[in-house]
């Protein structure tokens, strides 16, 4: 079979390449053309576009950066036309995606998605072109199922969430070796997760770091994303005990005493590996106040969406500076209050259905092709 991934973001990219090996044992004439990044291109090498030029973020920047969204359409859409596969697989990515499902599905491709946009936030009304343009949605958090099926009348699969799959089929570190082959001392580490986007990047690191000084007992090592380079990184890292390492996140997080994480995926990662966490957001001032008129949450973080009460301390925008990071992260340090963590976060594991999602998903999509459904 003939399998065209669309993954636009860091996130997509791990979870399309444990979908791809996955699809690999299930279907051994696998052929596989991509658009995703580096993790993707070790399974295959038909890389289309790293998602590192594809990765907008907030109505300001897209708004900004429409003419180079636009070309990107035009180009997908020509280039599955060459490539014509058996089933185009759509991961997240939104914005993007839908807008290709809308083209393939009246050209008759088949479409399936895997990670499901989060219409639940907002933008509801993406249900009915969801219906009309997604043959298979598979989900990845449990009350997506209820969301999709008793409100919208659509089926769908709920397979588990893939970052347990990336977490348990990693190679297990030992917390000398990490700290000898990066040259660490035996303070105790806080990790700092501030995206994988430049702009994001920018809008956070500064201010994670200006609580450094006020740690002297404890280093604080930056989670550098696969995407960027540590010349980009650089300029913020101004204080003694701050160090860098790159592509290497769950290592780092498997040997954290506690991190500072940037909302998105992370934040659930982080909880898996049972490291308390404080949780970051900050926009730009005019996407961010119309992202708050149309949003519809009370939480930003997976973790507490999830499990639906608040589990980590979320600061968001002007709440996000140097005097409430501080008095959160002594929080999270604080023996006491470090134990609640724990039993909330292995409550959180159990309600994201264990392992196997990306084979559960291949399984599905390789014998619905081959039942022509």
């Amino acid at each position: 079979m003939k399998y065209y991934i669309i993954a636009g973001e860091a996130s997509g990219d791990l979870h399309g390449s444990n979908l791809m090996k996955a699809l690999l044992k299930e279907d051994d004439n696998a052929n596989f053309r991509f658009w995703g990044g580096d993790l993707m291109s070790e399974t295959s090498n038909t890389l289309v576009k790293h998602y590192r030029d594809l990765a907008f973020m907030g109505f300001a920047e897209v708004i900004m950066n429409l003419r180079t969204i636009t070309k990107n359409l035009s180009f997908c859409k020509k280039d599955i036309e060459e490539y014509q596969p058996d089933v185009i697989i759509f991961i997240d990515y939104p914005g993007f995606n839908l807008r290709i499902a809308k083209w393939a599905r009246k050209k008759g491709f088949k479409t399936h998605y895997y990670i499901s946009p989060q219409i639940w936030a907002w933008k509801e009304n993406r249900i009915k072109d969801i219906k009309r343009d997604i043959d298979n949605m598979y989900v990845i958090l449990p009350f997506e199922k209820d969301f999709y099926e008793k409100k919208h009348q659509y089926p769908v699969e709920f397979v588990g969430h893939p970052t347990i799959d990336a977490i348990s089929n990693r190679d297990q570190v030992n917390e000398y070796t990490f700290r000898a082959d990066y040259e660490l001392n035996e303070k105790p580490i806080i990790a700092i997760l501030p995206g994988s986007r430049k702009q994001e990047i920018k809008k956070m690191l500064s201010v994670m770091l200006s609580v450094v000084s006020q740690y002297p007992n404890y280093q604080f090592i930056i989670a550098g994303a696969p995407s960027q380079d540590y010349s980009f990184y650089k300029p913020f890292i101004k204080k003694n005990n701050v160090r860098f390492i790159s592509n290497k996140t769950y290592d780092l997080l498997s040997v954290s005493t506690a991190a500072l994480v940037t909302s998105g995926t992370a934040t659930l990662e982080t909880a898996l590996f049972k490291v308390p966490q404080v949780v970051c957001y900050k926009g730009n001032w005019i996407s961010y106040q119309i992202a708050k008129r149309v949003i519809n949450l009370k939480y930003i973080s997976l973790v507490n969406l999830i499990m639906d009460k608040k589990i980590v301390t979320e600061l968001i925008q002007e709440e996000f500076n140097k005097s409430n990071l501080t008095k959160e992260l002594d929080k999270i340090l604080d023996p006491y209050e470090r134990t609640t963590f724990f039993v909330d976060y292995y409550e959180l594991e159990k309600k994201l259905a264990g392992k196997g999602a990306s084979k559960k998903t291949a399984k599905l999509i390789y014998n619905s092709l081959k039942s022509g459904k």
